[in-house]
């Protein structure tokens, strides 16, 4: 599995920040992880992951 990051620059609405950061701090992730963490469930639930990146249903 390649796990590459990439830098990317993200221009964001200030109250949309803060309530990602405050949403990360409550699942105990860092801003960073909690951004991937949802754009990976948005992208799954779309069917738009790459073959071997989803991780089976419960």
């Amino acid at each position: 599995m390649n796990d590459a990051k990439k830098a990317y620059p993200l221009r964001i609405n200030a109250e949309i920040m803060a309530a990602v950061q405050r949403w990360s701090d409550d699942e105990l992730r860092s801003l960073n992880a909690q951004i991937e963490y949802v754009l990976r469930e948005a992208l799954r639930q779309a069917g738009r992951l790459p073959k071997g990146k989803r991780k089976p249903q419960p």
